[in-house]
This record gives C-alpha cells, structure tokens and sequence, in this order.
C-alpha cells in the first residue's frame, strides 16, 4: 500500500491524500516556518521613516536588481527550495488536471518568497501559473492580490489597479483578502500622485483588516497624507484614532502619532502650557524611553519657537543622546543647532554642526548639497570672521592707555590663577576617591604592602595625578623647575587675549603668570597697526559680500558693510561698498537707498557704479565696459601671449571690480600669465594666492588642485642628457630673439612657413614669449636630433632661403625646463656647451 500510494501518477483516493498530506505537514509546513522566519528577520531589521511618507507595506526595497544565483535571504531560499521540492515530489499533473490540492499552496510559497527576496519577475510567474493552472482553488484572490503587488513593484500601478478592479467586479472576496487589496490600490495611487484616492482605500482597508497593527500603520499614513494636502485638522483625526489603539498596535505608530499632533498645533498663548504639559507627560513616560530621542527633539522644538533658547538647546542635545542610530533625526538635530548658531553669529560652532549635518546624510541629495553649499559659505565667514576679531583685539589694546593694559592683564592673570587653582583642587579630589576606591576594593586590599609599581591600577591613578601637577615634561635632568614648559589646555594659557594669539610658541608657567609677557605681546609698530586696519577692512567688505549674496542677511550685510565706510578705508573699498549698501537699502524699502545712490553719482561721476545707477543698461553682458567683457578681451590679449599687458591689466580690473564674482577669474588668468612670463617660482607664489584668497570659488578650487598636482610635475629643473646626434624622442629647432626685434622674428617665421610647405613636411611653428627681454622662433616636431639637424643646415645652405639666425636643437623635455624655469643660461652651460 505504502509503495502504490508513493506513485504520482496514479489518480487514486490513497495516493492524492498520501500526497497531499506529505506537501501540507512536511515540505510545505517547514517553508511557511522558514518564510515566516524571513519576514520576521525582515521587519525586525526594517526602520520606517517617519520623516517622509510611510510606504504601506513594511518592505524595505532597494533600485538593485537581483538575480537567482545571488546570495539572498537565508530563510526565503529555504522556503523556496521547500516550496519547489513540493512541486517536484509531490505534483500530481495527470491529464492535465492536478490532483494534488496543495500543489497551488506550494505554488503560492514559491511567488512569496521570491517577492520578499526583491525578484519580481520569477514571483510573477509562479502567480501567474496559479491563476492560469487552478482555476477551481481557494488562493485565486490570494494569488490575485500578491500578483497586483508585485505588478507595482514592477512599476505597473495602472495594470495592478486595473486588475484588482476587475477582482472586485467578479470575485467574492473575504474581509482580510479585500483590506489586503485595498491597500496595495491605496500604494499603486500614492505611486501615481493620487493621494485623495490613496486615503479613500486607506480608509477602506483599515475598516476591514483583522490586523490592529495594520490598522495602526494604516490610520497613521492617512494622517501624512492629510497633512501633505494641507488638512491638519483631518490629519489630527486620523491621528487620534492610531493614539486611541493604544497598545492594540505597535506603540511606535501612536508616539509618532502624538508627535505629528503637536506639530499640526500652532502654538499660542492659551495652548502653550497644555503643550508643554503634553510633551512633559510623554517624556516621563516610562513606556516612550524607547522613542526619547524623537520626544526631546519635539520638546526643543517647542522652546525654540517660545524663545526657551537656553532649554532648547539643553534638549537637542538631549536629543542627540539618546538616539540609537536614526542619521536623519541626527541630521535635523544638527541643521538646527547649526542655524541656532549662525543667528547668534557663533560661526565656528555653526560650521561644526554644519558639518556633523553633512555626515548624517546621503551624499549627492539635494538636500547634502544645499547645506554643503552652505558649509562652503561659512568656511569664508569664519576666516574673514576670525581676521576681524583679532584685529578688533589687538587693535583695542594697542589703543588702551598703558594703566588700562596693565588693568585688563592683571584681572586676567587673576582669572587664570583661580581657574588652575579650582581644577588642581578637583583633580586632586578626583585622585584621592581613586585611590580610597581602590584601596577598599578587594584588589586594593589584595595588594596591600606590595611595590606601588607593581599594581597597574596604583600607577593609573599615579600618572593622572603626575600629569595633572606637572603636566608634559621630558625625561631630563631638573625637569621640575619652573621655567621648563609644560602642555597648557588651550583655554588656561592666556593666548586667547590677542584673538587667536600672536605666537604659536607653548607658553610657559612662568610666561602665564608674568604682566611683563603680555605687555610685550602688544604691537607697538604703527605700520602693524595699519596693516591690521586693513585687513579688518578687506574682511568686513567679504563678509558684508558674503552675506547679502550668499545668505540674505541683509542687515548683517549692511552691518559690515557700513563699519568698513567708517574706517578709513582703502579707495578701492569705498565705491563698491557704498553700492552694495545702496542695493541693500533699496531691496528692503530703506529711505537710505537714494541718499547713498545721489552719494554715488555726486561724489563718483566717472565710475562703472554711477553708470549703471544712471543707466541700467549698463550692466548688460554685451556692454564693452562690463566685468564680463573686459574678461574677454583679457583673455584673447593671454592667447596672444601678451602676457605683461595681462597682468598689468588684470590688477587693475582686479581693484576697479573688487566685490564683482569675476574677481577670481581675473586673479587666476594673471597667475597664469605670470607663469607664462616669470617662470616656475613666481607662479607657484600666485597660484598659492588664488587658492588661499578664493578658496571655495572655482577658481580657488582649480588653483589649489594644480597646486597639488601640477606644480609638483613642473618643479623637476634636470635636464635630460641629450647624448650623441641621432637621439630618437621629440626635438625643436628654436632661434631666439629680443623682444624688440619682433619684426625680424615674424619675418623669420613667413620664410620658416614657407620652407616647410616646400619641403612637404608636417611640423608646426609658433613663436614663443621667453620672458620681458626675450622670444623664441620655434620649430616643433622632428622625430629624432638628426632630421632636426639637417633641416638646420639645409635651410641655412639652401640659396632659397639663406636663414643664417643663430638657432640651436633642443629635446622637448628640456624645452618645456627651460620654458617653466626660465633657465636657458643653465641649459646652455650643461647641455650646449662641449665638455673637455
């Protein structure tokens, strides 16, 4: 019986049950065991984003696309084989009609698994065989819904809504299988834009599920989907009802329901201590400690927008605490310390927060780059910021009468005895529970009379205490006297008094104590005066720049601005200060604006500025005098290696447009002329400008990267030996010539053109500037020193051309030397000239 019953082939009462019931409780019980292993795998690994819209089915899928043979899920590959040694052993396929009711089960498993393992197109087959082979079986809706769904993760909502509909039309269909269905329509019309028909089914699904968890899920999409149209009252509602679920659905649905109200309340004077009391309540909850990190960020929210400066920031960094890994609530907490900071003009902590914003997000988003961006922004701020401190402080010494200087010192130096004071004293305390701590433990007790040394613990403690009362000292002889210096924390040295100090030396305890050392860091130069005024004056300008432009704080701009006004200025600050500030008054509606425009025009007739107050025509692209156009005759004026012309007219475009965003361009193509005419020293000095000057302008950017990786290509000054007459490479034939013979040298090249067109060779000529006296005739392109010899001496005995002009052969390595070093006395000396 056992033997006849094992048969798939035979369409008998023993063999169908002997089958079936092998498929249902061996194979197939061990793959739903197996499948139920993997989505639990899954949902415990899966965070929802409550930042965005949540997807309705917990699923985290990824834009790759998996094949068969790939590593894939451990638990869905084991309910697959299961599924497909159902299929294999136990089908019973006879006249085309299957015998086996658990076949279209296994058939089922199979798509499932393949669907949450993210391969679409081998789930979609195993469905589609179900609805096309077992027309009479229970899982037709099943199978018509997991289709559906796979039919939108195959980015086909049309034909899934399509389908699902026409199910509607001809099939009766349980609760759970019609909640089912509804929420994948709710997902395919979330996918097409459609959110008003997306809440429509929501509400449908939710209605119908046995499921509180994805009612909970359900009703709390609504509520987002409210809120994205607008209807927070609607959204409030939908919230509501996640909140009266309570423990009935996962308890991270209603906190985040809670938070998503108190967002949607505007906050007035009547509601404002229920709200506190409403947040206060759900951080002391001991069943939300799991969600604090979301609540307290929820919280500084709140003081913030109630002026609690002090508390907000206590409760995001709170906040910040007590996350456990979410990187956008990192992130939001970050951007909005860093805003914080930048309103109360803390740039440094600002462009810190900045940055710790930028590791919690995802590269190349919009999102990244806008605040990169803004980092970049700030990077300018900081430095320009950081000039105009420690000249403000140096300066406001150097102005203080000496009894005043000796004043501020003293009380300084007291502050610093009292603050090592307090911290030795802690430090102290701090060692000696250490030690008392120990020595009751039973490790201090074990050790009792033994070498201090001995007990690793004992000489913890000891080198913290060395360290605290000594500080670094190097293992020499008298190293405890006081004038051997120590390492000093940062903030106990005293530096801070000149704004970022004035020496980088360490500060000794002597020099930390003595009125005499402070005073004598104090300029007493007029000239260092005068220079710090100047830059303070250049830095204010940027920064007034730097925020009309690029962060629309006008009234910060306008700040800066006006003080460099105040200051006696450089000329070359003055005019477009006063038309930056006259912008500014104009955009925010100031009465100023037409004094400081009449002040333009009265007292800068002649200039650009009064010009295009006069005539905003003037500031088309296309006009001759604009920034822009001057750029471009610059630049052919470059192309024509008139390189002295550049130069000198680059500075002065440099000084008449100081503040116009071309600045940087016209800085770089000077760099590069004076590369061109002074050699290798003097661009690597100018290229160094650019870079440190603009350093987040592209120009900036550029220079700094040939800084770095040009330059260093460039440096070699060794020639290579050019042995013997026949030495393969690229070689030149080059004739020089001064400067001021120019016409000898452009006659010289008409009948060098000339021979080579005769000769029906392919070599180029061009003619070169060398540096303010002299220019090179050049002939490129010959393929060994032979052939660049002969041409040599076939042009000079040729009765044709009779070219006699002193010339000389060079390898076109030791050319580009000679033209990047200026060094041809060098090359003549080492290469040219015959060794004995």
């Amino acid at each position: 019986m056992i033997f006849n019953s094992c048969s798939t082939k035979k369409d008998k009462f023993l063999n169908r049950n002997w089958h079936a019931l092998n498929t249902k409780y061996n194979t197939l019980y061990n793959g739903n065991i197996a499948f139920e292993q993997g989505r639990e795998e899954l949902n415990a690994n899966y965070r929802d984003d409550y930042w965005e819209l949540l997807p309705v089915e917990r699923l985290e899928v990824t834009d790759e696309v998996k094949l068969d043979s790939e590593d894939n899920n451990p638990n869905f590959i084991i309910a697959e084989e299961k599924a497909t040694k159902a299929i294999q052993k136990h089908s019973m396929d006879i006249k085309d009609e299957e015998r086996n009711p658990q076949t279209d089960e296994a058939f089922l498993l199979l798509g499932k698994a393949r669907y949450f393992d993210q391969r679409y197109i081998p789930a979609l087959e195993s469905f589609n065989y179900i609805l096309r082979k077992y027309t009479e079986s229970d899982k037709l809706n099943e199978a018509t819904i997991w289709r559906e769904k796979t039919n939108m993760r195959l980015d086909n909502p049309e034909l899934a809504i399509q389908n699902i509909r026409r199910m509607f039309k001809f099939e009766k269909l349980k609760d759970q299988e019609y909640a089912d269905a509804n929420a994948v329509l709710a997902q395919c019309f979330i996918n097409l834009k459609a959110p008003d028909t997306a809440i429509q089914k929501l509400k449908i699904a939710q209605a119908y599920t046995k499921k509180n968890a994805e009612k909970g899920r359900y009703l709390f999409i609504i509520g987002q989907l409210y809120n994205g149209l607008g209807h927070k009252d609607s959204a409030n509602y939908a919230f509501d009802k996640v909140i009266a679920l309570n423990r009935r659905s996962p308890r991270v649905y209603m906190i985040n329901a809670h938070l998503k109200k108190i967002q949607n309340t505007a906050i007035t004077d009547s509601n404002r201590e229920a709200l506190l009391e409403y947040l206060t309540e759900l951080e002391e909850n001991r069943e939300n400690r799991p969600f604090l990190d979301k609540i307290y960020r929820e919280v500084a929210q709140f003081h913030l927008s109630t002026d609690s400066d002090s508390l907000a920031l206590v409760y995001f960094n709170k906040s910040l605490k007590a996350n456990t890994g979410e990187r956008k609530l990192s992130a939001l907490n970050y951007k909005d310390l860093a805003d914080y900071y930048f309103d109360e003009d803390a740039y440094k902590t600002s462009g810190a927060y900045y940055d710790s914003t930028l590791t919690n997000l995802t590269e190349n988003t919009k999102q990244f780059r806008r605040i990169k961006k803004k980092l970049d922004n700030l990077e300018d701020v900081i430095k320009y910021e950081d000039i105009v401190q420690h000249a403000d402080s140096v300066i406001t010494l150097y102005e203080m009468p000496e009894a005043e200087q000796k004043a501020y010192f003293e009380e300084l130096i007291a502050e610093l005895k009292r603050k090592d004071e307090e911290e030795a004293q802690k430090q102290l305390e701090r060692t000696n529970a250490g030690f008392a701590t120990f020595a009751e433990s039973k490790g201090g007790k074990a050790n009792q009379g033994k070498f201090y040394f001995y007990n690793i613990t004992s000489l913890g403690y000891g080198k913290n205490d060395f360290k605290t009362r000594w500080g670094d000292r190097i293992l020499e002889d008298d190293w405890r006297w006081s004038n051997k210096s120590r390492t000093l924390p940062s903030e106990a040295t005293g530096q801070e008094v000149l704004a970022n100090g004035q020496t980088d030396a360490p500060v000794t305890d002597e020099q930390k104590y003595s009125l005499d050392f402070y005073l004598g860091q104090i300029p007493t130069d007029v000239k260092i005066i005068d220079s710090l005024r100047t830059e303070r004056n250049f830095a204010n300008y940027q920064l007034g720049l730097i925020y009309k432009e690029k962060f629309k704080e006008n009234l910060l701009a306008a700040g800066k601005l006006e003080r460099v006004l105040s200051s006696n200025p450089e000329e070359r600050l003055i005019l477009p200060s006063k038309y930056n500030l006259f912008k500014i008054y104009e955009e925010t509606g100031s009465p100023l604006a037409d004094n400081m425009k009449q002040d333009i025009i009265r007292n800068h007739p002649d200039t650009r500025y009064a010009e295009i107050l006069l005539n905003p025509q003037a500031v088309l692209e296309g006009n001759t005098d604009s920034p822009d156009a001057r750029y471009a005759s610059l630049y052919k004026l470059y192309e024509q290696q008139e390189y002295l012309k550049v130069i000198t007219l680059s500075q002065e475009y440099i000084n008449r447009f100081t503040g116009d965003p071309i600045v940087p361009k016209f800085e770089m193509l000077k760099a590069n002329a004076i590369g061109r005419l002074q050699g290798f020293e003097p661009f690597k000095e100018a290229l160094n400008y650019v870079a440190l000057t603009y350093p987040n302008n592209p120009e900036g950017k550029k220079a700094e990267q040939m800084v770095a990786e040009q330059l260093p290509k460039l440096e070699a000054r060794e020639f290579s030996p050019e042995i013997g007459s026949s030495g393969t490479g690229n070689w030149k034939v080059v004739f020089p010539f001064k400067i001021k013979d120019n016409e000898k040298a452009l006659k010289l090249v008409e009948r060098l053109e000339a021979s080579i067109k005769d000769l029906n060779y392919k070599n180029k000529i061009s003619k070169d500037i060398y540096n303010l006296e002299d220019q090179f005739v050049v002939v490129h392109g010959f393929r060994s020193k032979d052939f660049a010899l002969g041409y040599t001496e076939l042009i000079k005995k040729n009765r044709d051309y009779r070219i006699n002009d002193e010339n000389f052969v060079v390898l076109s390595n030791n050319y580009k030397i000679i033209q990047v070093h200026k060094n041809l006395e060098s090359y003549k000396t080492q290469i040219l000239t015959p060794k004995p």
